[in-house]
């Protein structure tokens, strides 16, 4: 599989998706560790990749996304933003919303 293909079907296939350094419990950078921390907080899950152990969608995802840095947030397909959107979000309560939104609607689609 392509890697563009790899990162169209990853974030198709997971609702609220996290491209990170490292994982959620070893985190290898702060902006990362800062942006999962926030994203457990709202209490659902949510899937990660490790752009360290995929050199090829640490290369390819930026252009893909025009956004330059790690981590990268996407949520229903949509690219929310980096470290510092995540945080304000997380601040002003936005941030919940959005996430209890998406997992509202994955689970009508479920039903």
């Amino acid at each position: 599989m392509e890697t563009l293909d790899k990162i169209k079907s990853q974030i198709s296939d997971n609702n609220i998706l996290l491209y990170m350094k490292g994982s959620p419990k070893l985190p290898s950078c702060g902006f990362s560790s800062q942006a999962s921390q926030a994203l457990m907080q709202c209490g659902a899950p949510f899937a990660y990749v490790d752009i360290l152990l995929n050199p090829d969608i640490r290369a390819e995802l930026p252009k893909y996304a025009n956004w330059p840095t790690f981590p990268q947030l996407w949520v229903s397909g949509e690219l929310v933003g980096g470290c510092d959107i995540i945080m304000e979000m997380a601040q002003t309560g936005e941030l919940k919303t959005v996430i209890e939104e998406a997992t509202a609607k994955e689970s009508e689609v479920a039903e």
